[in-house]
């Protein structure tokens, strides 16, 4: 039974009728084909995709949705049409019993579309079920439902029209009532249902609108328009912005990538059997009766080794994979309907030239035409959102793995990497990545591009084609040797910036060192080197890139001369007519995005795999054993730390660094570790807290561990937040432990009590109250076992003793506790249930205070040099173990250390009064804020901007730029108008008589477009890096010259990512931005012009449509410019907690508070995301509207060509058609550009920025009359002198009037916070006076210019501060001595042997912050500094704080030696090294108590004879 008979007995009906469908001016389709056709393919498409769908719906089940009113109207639709379906069959039934013949079709199509309506009804429930508040499958369904039965409306109606007698009224009555209700359920379908219960949506405060999103608003990013809105109406904030969704947290994307890693990494790991002599008794093997295991000489221990790399790659694609490769589906519909555009240009041409086509065709073509590009515009659009939330998601997943690492390593995998490499790691890496994804697709799409469009090439031009592929193919090596090219720079601009920030980092945290030596320039000269080399390498990067450029732009361009020059050369007959010409320009601009983007996309590749590489080495990263330390259960034994045998060595291939270490601590003991410098102290604590590679024996500590380290690790967070480290807060004891630590005075200072925001390393504490802050942290979370490493050495002698007596000591907080206290403070040692003694690295003595002293031994012998002074104050303290009460002097009256840099303190040092609580808690806010964090601009970026920045490239250069860009676009259309002048020349003979002259012109076209199109690339690239030249050179500049106070305020992060991110954003970013911006500007104008010129009537639309585009694009980039700044607000927290957490890593370890720190650096990570989410949407938001503009300029430029098809030639028609169909892509790009360029150029805004902050006075004075060897004598005159540190405080120092002569020795004393360094801070100008003056040798210092003053007298600073580099370098930066005299210097400082035992020698390299030194060595480095510029003014700012006492009486005697015909002026805490000093200065709140002989000042019983006495002098 054929077709026909199917539809009509007797086969009246026909299935197709080309005449009545296509040949005809009022086109209309057979019943037949009505009734099946159209009927099915809605049922078709339904029943292919439920069973996916429901599989799909099983798996990801939202939650139930309660009936709504909607879901019920959609129910009761469903039900309806059910039922006319049925009719349908019913009435052909009853017609049947009549005796009329029906055709099966009239059974057959109703009962299908019925039982269709009844799954549809089905579906809908079964959504509501699981939780779908819109349905994409089922909008569908009722659209290509509607569009079939639309046909047959329109057939219907024009058949009852034509022959009214014939209608049968049933049939029509319910197909009328079946379309009504069709078009009800489509618009049913387009709304969007409430959120299941209990969704995420309900708990949230601010949801995003994404998951409620009807399917039409999800396809169309119409749901973001609110959030756009309200950006336009005023800048957004945080607030606006949405919680991410549940999928796009850390806490759901980083463990799946954590564990796939962890898989692959176990993976590669296969046992190896290891045998190991263990001559020990297994300390843990005890059998369930208690008795011990008998010793077992060999041990078989199964190893696990590495047999290859793990897979970064795998573990990433077996995390993220499934969800991206819905995209690569997108893809493949994106790529099939890009040929739809050439295809109906062609058939469009075809109508133009054939006059007899009825003109509804154009019409037709036109409607598809403009179907198609939206349908397009759409599918990209989902493509690239879901491409972008994978980025997205993977950069979040890399930096959670990454920062849960950095937790875990060793301490000799923490020294391969930087902290500036891993923090590269987190944010250049991550981001290459996120830049990848978008394009990876492109890998199997370009080459699926090229075939397709090389078909419909071959069939327009036959073989000619070839000749176009050979120039492409020939393109390929090119490009791809320029791709290698490129990528050896990038690596080795890599290095160049990697080295540059390493330094700058350092620059940055040691930059007040820098100006109190007058180092700024040699530093500065340092990063300028690398910085210059990094701009070598650019350059040729850009060279690279204008041949590049010059490739991709002129590539299609060969390609179309060469094809269409052997076509028309290979035989005359064959003639170049538009239809030819313009599909194969459309097809050759489909060939050169993927043929550009091939290259692209490997580059891209590379350096994703660099990255990739330097991910995987760093998850590959040893971990620090957990095995290290045994924690043996409470009852085990009676030992709280016992070590057996231990060897300890830093990493698993050096020599130990602790031999033979046998220690037993019962608990509850208190146990003093004592030593020189470096003999191995602080690492016995890092041995008892595993951070050490535990070579052979065992160690076991019993209970949780709090740990104090040598240098205080503070947090930027609050004071409160620093002591209470994550527990709970407990009033009472939280009292008690301030009190104990001697803060309760600081806290009544400082601005905000304990509220008081700490900066970046505790930069607005001094050293002692760091100190004392690492200390109550670790007594308040109560633990069972304390370590501290020398935890008194920061703080003045009688604060040490108070906490030493309130904390530490047998009576303390800790009392009961087992503490084990590093110590160089002899007086505490007769308190110590417990002394060990330690010599390189092993413990040589070992036992109580007296046993010692018995011995005769080495402690013995050390004590008997030091203790000549402090021997009767230890008798005395042994005496009266019970403290006195409150020390006489009322306390540590621990005024706020106003030490090194305590910037935003009330300065008069007077404890404030206490005022009302409520005029208190208004100060606080305020004053407790210290850090500025990264300021979000508002508003539209200036357009000074551009004009600084074009300033900084030079206005000839630029106006020359855009004058060959100019150029380019002008050649560029004329070689197209040319082409369209020749497809119209006249056919003679079957030949075209001019074409070779055509042809000749039509070349030089192209190859000047070529000239000008290299010209303008290098002309901005070299541009662009003369501008960042000057512009890197102008910031570090201004940087270098900016005073202390900016950098206390400043967060090294922002610094650090101004000289990085913005740095690279204006080196490799805005040149190819403004390139790229340039080229689609002239496109997009070009583009219009040509349409005007061929369909002049386009010129009503252009209008309209512009200021619509222009409309979306102010509205789009008010916001999307404001979602930029606040995610690059939002970035730097996560730096800045992760390099916290890098120089924490040990106290973290030591707490266990991992897990709190992961949560942490989590949070942030999504705070920065929920900015940056809704800015990708905001971009596909703009693509979808932008590109319908496009399509709208497309479909009127085909609409009036085949208006005016009359007076129109074919050759123009297709110019003008095939511009259109570029205008899309170029008007994207366009404002994608304009709003990168806008969104790139705030880097420039921000370099600029730091010009404008306040600078210190001039480094040096033009006119300078500074005799040569100034100072001469080194005599120091001081008028009412004071000063302030800020200029809303009060001053800090005041009225201090002193006269010191040359050669003096001076010591300057005070309680902490007293003034002491603030004094030293005015005699180097860190700090400008606010009244009086000082004078060296009758020169007032204000009138000098800075590096004057500062390189003429020479500091020894509290906090040894060492650069990385050589160790001669760090001396003598400048090259100025000689080696001799650096190996003098050395000598004197008891540094030569240490030195000459390096195999470096003065080479040595220093790593980051010295940390190769121990902390005494870094001192006598420092010492040497000074030996070395011996100037006749020497300040030592409590430099022998961190020293043994060994060491201290060297410096000293060296000074007293050295220096002896100098000025010394020594701020001091042990007042044993000041007392044979001619005077003695005592400060107290601020000014002057005291001046005198120290024996004068004793016996005066003043403040010096108080602290004489506490520290046992007297």
């Amino acid at each position: 039974m054929g077709i026909d008979s199917f539809c009509s007995l007797d086969g009246s009906d026909p299935f197709w009728d080309w005449n009545r469908t296509w040949q005809t001016h009022n086109p209309d389709l057979t019943p037949c084909f009505q009734n099946t056709v159209l009927v099915w393919i809605p049922c078709l498409y339904l029943w292919l995709f439920t069973p996916f769908y429901i599989l799909y719906l099983k798996r990801n089940d939202r939650g139930y949705i309660c009936m709504t009113h909607l879901n019920r109207a959609k129910t009761v639709i469903g039900f309806t049409l059910w039922l006319i379906c049925w009719a349908d069959v019913f009435y052909s039934f009853w017609e049947r019993s009549h005796g009329a013949t029906v055709a099966p079709v009239y059974l057959v199509s109703p009962t299908v579309l019925g039982v269709t309506m009844l799954l549809a009804t089905f579906l809908i429930q079964y959504e509501r079920m699981k939780g779908v508040q819109s349905s994409g499958v089922m909008l569908n369904f009722w659209l290509i439902t509607i569009v079939c039965a639309t046909v047959t409306f329109r057939s219907k109606i024009l058949y009852a029209l034509n022959e009214p007698t014939s209608v049968n009224v049933f049939r029509y009555t319910t197909f009328y009532i079946y379309y009504t209700m069709l078009l009800i359920s489509l618009i049913l379908s387009c709304m969007s249902d409430q959120p299941p219960l209990f969704s995420q949506a309900v708990k949230d405060s601010n949801p995003c609108p994404e998951m409620g999103a009807s399917f039409l608003s999800k396809i169309t990013f119409w749901w973001i328009t609110g959030l756009m809105v309200t950006g336009f109406k005023r800048p957004l904030e945080e607030k606006d912005l949405w919680s991410l969704n549940a999928e796009d947290k850390s806490q759901k994307v980083v463990p799946q990538l954590v564990r796939r890693w962890d898989q692959e990494c176990n993976k590669v790991k296969r046992p190896v059997d290891k045998t190991l002599y263990s001559p020990k008794k297994a300390t843990r093997g005890e059998k369930k009766d208690g008795q011990p295991i008998e010793e077992s000489e060999i041990l078989l221990a199964k190893t696990l080794q590495k047999t290859g790399e793990p897979s970064l790659f795998c573990a990433l694609c077996r995390t993220f994979g499934p969800y991206f490769l819905v995209s690569s589906l997108y893809k493949i519909i994106h790529d099939i309907l890009m040929f739809v555009g050439p295809e109906i240009l062609r058939l469009l041409i075809q109508f133009v030239n054939d006059s007899s086509a009825p003109s509804w065709h154009g019409y037709f073509y036109t409607t598809l035409l403009f179907i198609c590009t939206c349908v397009q515009t759409l599918v990209l659009q989902k493509y690239f959102h879901v491409c972008f939330v994978t980025g997205m998601r993977l950069r979040t997943a890399i930096v959670g793995a990454v920062y849960r690492k950095a937790l875990v390593i060793t301490n000799a995998a923490r020294r391969t990497s930087t902290v500036g490499e891993i923090v590269n790691l987190m944010s250049v890496d991550a981001q290459r990545f996120m830049d990848l994804i978008t394009y990876i697709n492109m890998i199997w799409s370009a080459p699926l591009q090229v075939i397709l469009a090389l078909y419909f090439l071959w069939e327009n031009l036959g073989p000619s084609v070839l000749a176009g592929v050979a120039v492409m193919v020939l393109m390929v090596p090119v490009n791809a040797v320029i791709a290698m090219k490129t990528k050896t720079y990038q690596v080795a601009q890599m290095k160049s910036k990697d080295s540059r920030i390493k330094l700058m980092n350092e620059v940055l945290n040691g930059i007040k060192v820098l100006k109190l030596y007058a180092w700024e320039l040699a530093f500065k000269d340092k990063v300028s080197a690398i910085r210059e080399s990094e701009l070598r390498v650019l350059k040729k990067t850009a060279y690279l890139g204008a041949v590049s450029t010059f490739t991709w732009v002129c590539a299609p361009f060969l390609v179309a001369l060469s094809t269409f020059a052997v076509y028309v050369l290979v035989d005359e007959h064959n003639i170049l007519d538009a239809q030819k010409a313009f599909v194969s320009l459309a097809l050759f601009n489909i060939l050169r995005f993927p043929l550009n983007m091939l290259p692209m996309v490997i580059s891209s590749m590379v350096q994703a795999s660099v990255s990739m590489k330097r991910l995987r080495v760093f998850l590959s990263h040893e971990e620090l054993d957990e095995d290290n330390v045994e924690r043996p259960a409470i009852s085990a034994s009676s030992d709280s730390i016992r070590i057996v045998d231990g060897a300890f060595s830093w990493s698993k291939n050096d020599s130990p660094t602790l031999k033979r270490i046998n220690v037993r601590i019962p608990e509850g003991a208190l146990v003093a570790v004592v030593g020189h410098v470096g003999s191995g102290k602080s690492s016995l604590l890092s041995a008892l807290l595993g951070e050490m590679q535990k070579q052979e024996g065992s160690v076991s500590i019993k209970g949780s561990v709090a740990y104090v380290p040598q240098q205080a690790w503070i947090q930027n967070a609050t004071l409160k937040d620093n002591i209470l480290f994550g527990r709970e807060a407990k009033d009472s004891w939280y009292q008690k432990v301030v009190e104990a630590c001697a803060l309760l005075p600081d806290l009544e200072i400082l601005p905000g009590g304990d509220l008081t925001e700490i900066g970046e390393k505790g930069v607005n504490l001094s050293g002692g109250q760091k100190q004392r802050v690492s200390v109550a942290r670790a007594v308040y979370c109560n633990c069972a076992v304390y370590l501290l490493d020398d935890p008194l050495s920061a703080v003045d002698a009688h604060v040490g003793k108070h906490i030493f007596e309130k904390v530490v000591g047998p009576q303390g907080l800790l009392q009961g506790r087992t503490r084990v206290l590093v110590t160089h403070g002899l007086s505490f040692l007769p308190q110590a249930d417990l002394i060990l003694v330690m010599v390189d690295g092993e413990i040589t003595e070992m036992g109580s205070y007296t046993e010692l002293l018995g011995r005769q031994g080495a402690f013995a012998e050390f004590l008997r040099t030091y203790t000549n002074t402090e021997q009767e104050e230890v008798e005395e303290s042994v005496g009266e173990a019970v403290p006195r009460k409150g020390l006489e002097n009322g306390g540590p009256a621990a005024l706020l250390g106003q030490s090194q840099n305590s910037l935003n303190v009330a300065g008069t040092g007077k404890t404030p009064q206490k005022s009302e609580p409520a005029e208190k808690k208004t100060k606080s806010a305020e004053a407790a804020r210290l850090t500025e964090a990264d300021k979000a601009n508002t508003g539209r970026v200036k357009l000074s901007v551009f004009w600084e920045y074009m300033k900084a490239i030079g206005l000839p250069l630029s106006i020359f730029s855009i004058f060959l860009f100019f150029c380019h676009h002008l050649s560029s259309l004329g070689s197209n108008y040319w082409l369209s002048l020749w497809t119209d020349d006249p056919v003679v003979n079957n030949t075209q008589p001019s074409r070779k002259m055509r042809l000749g012109v039509y070349g030089a076209l192209g190859l000047s477009q070529g000239i000008a199109v290299f010209c303008y690339s290098v002309a901005v690239s070299v541009g662009g890096i003369l501008a960042s030249r000057y512009l890197h050179q102008t910031m570090l500049y201004n940087v270098l010259r900016s005073p202390m106070s900016f950098f206390e305020r400043t967060p090294s992060g922002n610094l650090v990512n101004r000289f990085a991110k913005e740095t690279d954003t204006i080196d490799s970013v805005i040149p190819s931005i403004i390139k790229m911006f340039m080229g689609s500007m002239f496109n997009v104008l070009g583009s219009c012009a040509v349409i005007l010129i061929a369909t002049p009537l386009v010129a009503i639309i252009i209008p309209p449509l512009g200021l619509l585009y222009f409309f979306v694009q102010r509205f789009y980039v008010a916001s999307s410019r404001q979602m930029k700044r606040l995610e690059s607000v939002s970035r730097s927290p996560v730096y800045t907690h992760f390099n916290e957490t890098l120089l924490g890593t040990s106290v973290i370890r030591a707490f266990g508070e991992q897990q709190r720190f992961i949560k942490e650096s989590d949070g942030r990570v999504d705070h920065n995301q929920k900015a940056y989410f809704p800015s990708i949407v905001a971009n596909r938001w703009l693509a979808v509207r932008l590109e319908f503009v496009g399509n709208c300029i497309v479909m009127f430029a085909a609409l009036f060509a085949v208006v005016a098809r009359d007076s129109l030639s074919p050759g123009i028609m297709g110019l003008s058609i095939s511009y259109a169909l570029q205008v899309t892509a170029s008007l994207n790009w366009l404002v994608r550009m304009s709003s990168e360029l806008e969104t790139n150029i705030v880097a420039v805004e921000k370099v600029k920025e730091y010009g404008d902050t306040e600078k210190e006075a001039e480094w040096k004075l033009e006119h300078s009359t500074l005799p040569a060897g100034w100072p001469t004598v080194g005599h120091i005159e001081i008028r009412n002198f004071g000063l302030k540190y800020r200029a809303d405080l009060e001053l800090a120092i005041s009225d201090i009037s002193v006269n010191i002569d040359g050669g003096e020795k001076v010591g300057i004393v005070g309680r902490t916070g007293a003034g002491k360094s603030s004094l030293t801070l005015g005699l180097f100008r860190i700090i400008e006076a606010a009244q009086g003056e000082i004078c060296i040798d009758g020169v007032n210092i204000a009138e000098l210019g800075l590096h004057e003053l500062r390189s003429r007298i020479t500091i020894i600073p509290q906090d040894p501060v060492l650069f990385s580099g050589s160790l001669r370098m760090n001396l003598d930066p400048f090259d100025g001595y000689t080696d001799e005299e650096v190996w003098r210097a050395l000598e004197l400082a008891h540094l030569k042997n240490f030195v000459s035992g390096l195999p470096d020698k003065l080479n040595h390299e220093c790593s980051e912050g010295g940390e190769n030194l121990s902390l005494g060595q870094r001192q006598l480095v420092c010492l040497a500094r000074a030996l070395l510029r011996k100037t006749k003014i020497l300040v030592l700012d409590e430099a022998t704080a961190a020293v043994d006492l060994e060491t201290d009486n060297l410096i000293q005697s060296t000074i007293r030696t050295q220096f002896e015909d100098c000025t010394v002026l020594t701020i001091a805490h042990r007042l044993n090294t000041i007392m044979d000093y001619t005077r003695v200065l005592v400060l107290d709140k601020g000014q002057m108590a005291e001046f005198d002989s120290p024996s004068n000042l004793i016996a005066k019983k003043g403040i010096f004879y108080k602290m004489a006495k506490d520290s046992g002098l007297v």
